[in-house]
């Protein structure tokens, strides 16, 4: 076995990946602190070709050197947006007819590994802070709310890790 090059992983043009049939999926990032998940947030968009990444509140936004450091030019391929308040974009997807989902450990949550997709829904997936996860007056917004199984002694991961359990879990389910 030999790893592939560059030239042959047939990577497409930043044009052609805007072109493409996306995933219907829009990650929404609530107050997220670290410029370095931002960005690799970003780049997992990329990988899986979301729709779109929602910066809300005190999230950072491109361009900056931090966020590229991880995004790795994925701020060019993936569309975004900045809201003022998490609330303000929730209420704009809602209105293009969004589900709203939070990533988040609640009461009456649905485990990832249960939850089905409809092919014919829009998902905005929220993922909150990383201190305090998705906040109290977003959670009274949402229509559903995922929760990944865990099975340690710290009950939470990293918001990228995160992101890209729950996006490979979406893509698997609604590509594959």
């Amino acid at each position: 076995m030999q790893k592939l090059k560059l030239d042959d992983l047939n990577r497409v043009s930043i044009e052609e990946f805007k072109e493409q049939e996306k995933l219907p999926v829009v990650v929404v990032l609530d107050n997220v602190r670290s410029m370095h998940n931002i960005g690799s947030v970003f780049r997992t968009g990329d990988g899986f070709a979301v729709e779109g990444v929602y910066l809300c509140g005190i999230t950072a936004q491109p361009p900056h050197r931090e966020i590229e450091k991880t995004a790795l030019g994925a701020t060019q391929s993936v569309n975004w947006k900045h809201f003022e308040t998490t609330l303000d974009a929730v209420a704009s997807l809602r209105a293009d007819g969004y589900k709203i989902i939070a990533i988040e450990q609640a009461s009456g949550s649905t485990m990832l590994n249960t939850f089905k997709p409809a092919t014919d829904e829009k998902y905005a997936l929220i993922f909150g802070n990383e201190v305090n996860g998705v906040s109290d007056e977003v959670m009274a917004q949402i229509d559903q709310c995922i929760e990944i199984p865990q099975f340690g002694t710290k009950h939470s991961f990293n918001i990228v890790i995160s992101a890209g359990i729950v996006l490979w879990d979406f893509f698997a389910k609604l590509r594959l």
